[in-house]
């Protein structure tokens, strides 16, 4: 997961200076050098790194912070404020042109950053808030662009104009504004080229479109797994065409964190999205302050409920039927997939444990124990119950558990664990006494996921 390791090295650092009843200016500066050297490995921009813990130190040792009642939290809570400060103090929403003016976007980037599916993901983001966008295909150098941008563009339901290979980008993206004219599209977003490096004939390519056709923005798409790499390109970007935000892809991967903490600090331009996962949804609003409490080992449980509000699609009737049934204990098989269904809609049991405070920072023996090919044998298992069996598990006589192992591909032994496992989390959920409330239903999951206690 993103910022893995940063949160971890970060976390030790915090917990040594809440562990000291006082400290001094030196316990400050040790500190300090730990957080600059776990930044630096993070492959932060050297030039951020030193004037972020500049910043730090000047307000810690400067005010009345080494004096007060509690001295280590005063530090966190000045290092939570300048990361935040870093990033870009607040959320920066796209703008559109007002009345039914057409609204223009031009999408960059180098190719195999996921500018592409970051065109559609955003398009899709669009059409939620009830804008009509028009996708267009001016990447006519990769053999296979045209066809992703048109897959995707199906996937999501949005539009997609395309004159094939054989015309100039800039033609492109002036018939594909005359075409959103006539057919209401209040957004165009236009896809181009990507290259293996940046060049002089990619850069003159998007300021040819830029002087023919009026874009209101310009967005850059760039792979946070790249580090200090996609800092450099995003300066490029910026010095040579211009741009108004810039989109972070893949950081669900292997990340160390160095391009989120950089891009707005080196090129001065904001961090819009970023993209957190394959799926066409995984395109989230970029919110500094939760970011930095994410990095920081505090969670993002706002995020967390947003997601919840906006992914699981679950009716009132049974919301509170399920709700009901964890108060007394009544949690059969049929809630069991309901509630992996509304996990899965939400990222899945890591992506969820990743939000939660104090989670964050041990997801690496959280993965270890959250085992994904274990979860989808069980879910077999599960769909391979008739909906009686379901309903009321007292039904499941031997004979039956060999027929659902046979459904499901599984020794019996994995039935009858699983089973086991399911009543003791039945019985634990009778005596937390269930959790109310509509999007509930996923997080009372997680009370009983530790190994032997319930089928996580």
């Amino acid at each position: 997961m993103a910022f893995e390791s940063l949160t971890d090295k970060l976390t030790n650092v915090f917990k040594n200076l809440r562990s000291k009843g006082r400290l001094t200016e030196d316990d400050v500066k040790v500190a300090l050098k730990e957080v600059k050297m776990a930044l630096l490995e993070a492959d932060v921009s050297f030039k951020v790194v030193k004037q972020f813990v500049s910043s730090v130190q000047e307000r810690a040792i400067g005010q009345d912070v080494l004096n007060g009642l509690n001295p280590g939290q005063m530090v966190i809570k000045i290092v939570n404020e300048e990361m935040i400060s870093l990033m870009g103090s607040e959320t920066t929403e796209l703008t559109y042109q007002p009345g039914k003016s057409i609204t223009v976007i031009m999408m960059c980037g180098l190719q195999g950053a996921g500018k592409t599916t970051a065109t559609a993901k955003l398009a899709g983001k669009m059409k939620l808030k009830s804008k009509k966008p028009l996708l267009v295909a001016c990447d006519v150098y990769r053999p296979a662009a045209i066809k992703q941008l048109q897959v995707n563009g199906e996937k999501v339901g949005v539009d997609v104009f395309t004159m094939g290979d054989t015309q100039k980008p800039v033609n492109i993206a002036k018939a594909a504004i005359e075409h959103a004219n006539k057919n209401g599209h209040n957004v165009v977003i236009l896809d181009t080229a990507g290259r293996l490096h940046v060049d002089e004939a990619m850069m003159e390519e998007l300021i040819e479109i830029k002087q023919n056709v009026e874009v209101h923005q310009t967005l850059l798409v760039v792979d946070a797994m790249t580090g200090q790499d996609a800092v450099n390109v995003a300066t490029e970007f910026n010095d040579k065409v211009g741009v108004d935000g810039v989109i972070l892809s893949k950081m669900d991967g292997d990340t160390r964190g160095g391009a989120a903490l950089s891009v707005k600090a080196v090129t001065g331009k904001p961090i819009l999205f970023v993209g957190m996962g394959e799926k066409l949804t995984d395109l989230e609003q970029f919110y500094p302050d939760r970011m930095a409490s994410r990095i920081l080992g505090m969670g993002d449980v706002l995020s967390l409920i947003e997601k919840a509000q906006a992914e699981v699609d679950i009716d009132e009737k049974t919301s509170k039927k399920m709700a009901s049934n964890l108060k007394k204990g009544k949690f059969d098989f049929e809630d069991y997939l309901e509630s992996m269904k509304q996990m899965k809609k939400m990222g899945g049991l890591t992506s969820i444990l990743s939000m939660l405070p104090g989670v964050g920072s041990k997801m690496g023996d959280i993965s270890g124990m959250v085992d994904d090919k274990q979860m989808a044998h069980f879910e077999a298992i599960v769909l391979s119950m008739t909906p009686e069996e379901r309903r009321t598990p007292k039904l499941l006589s031997p004979q039956r558990k060999h027929r659902i192992a046979k459904g499901a591909g599984v020794d019996i032994a994995v039935v009858n664990r699983f089973i086991k496992q399911f009543e003791q989390g039945q019985k634990m959920m009778k005596q937390m006494g269930g959790m109310k409330g509509k999007h509930g239903n996923p997080m009372s999951m997680l009370g009983g996921m530790g190994k032997g206690k319930f089928p996580f």
